[in-house]
């Protein structure tokens, strides 16, 4: 296969796999209905970086890890930020005014979520998958991590539009019952 092949294949493969019932895509659409994009975008990249890099690295042992642990971390994850963002106090911006959290929380932010919760799932297993077989790991992870960044640009766009039509009270609530929903469904999967 040719290096150009490769790097659609592993883009395609990756985003397609991550696409379905990913729960970055809901990660980042709550926390985009809350902060600035830039700083979103550029902590969820460095945690796509570092997670298509461990992929990547460790080949099929990131597939090998216990369920139990996998699972425990995600659950943990999910149900810490349910309880930050339950006892968050509202804060209306009004329409013009910029948000003045700094870059640094969102970004932290979106850098913990997506490195706490996001391992050995369908498009890390992908990346670990492609970099063995084909033996060409700047390659594939180029391409996985390309494809990481736009699941996450999509979710951006989700949470810009929850952030325009839906109220922050409507918008917390669900997220986080969204968020404990996936730390039962995380420690469903523990057992």
């Amino acid at each position: 296969m040719t290096v150009l092949g490769l790097l659609a294949t592993t883009y395609a493969t990756v985003l397609a796999a991550e696409l379905v019932g990913d729960k970055t895509l809901y990660t980042l659409g709550s926390l985009a209905s809350r902060y600035r994009h830039l700083p979103l975008a550029l902590g969820a990249s460095v945690a796509f970086m570092l997670k298509m890099l461990a992929a990547v690295a460790m080949g099929g042992v990131v597939g090998r890890l216990p369920p139990r642990v996998v699972g425990s971390v995600s659950a943990a994850t999910f149900a810490g930020m349910a309880l930050v963002l339950w006892r968050k106090p509202s804060r209306p911006v009004p329409e013009g005014t910029p948000d003045e959290t700094p870059w640094t929380r969102p970004a932290g932010a979106a850098l913990a979520a997506i490195l706490l919760s996001e391992w050995g799932d369908p498009g890390q297993l992908a990346a670990a998958t492609m970099a063995a077989r084909y033996g060409h790991p700047v390659t594939v992870w180029s391409a996985a991590t390309a494809a990481m960044v736009t699941k996450g640009a999509l979710g951006l766009l989700v949470g810009t539009g929850l952030r325009r039509w839906v109220p922050q009270p409507a918008v917390r609530a669900v997220a986080v019952a969204l968020c404990v929903a996936m730390a039962v469904l995380a420690m469903a999967g523990v057992r």
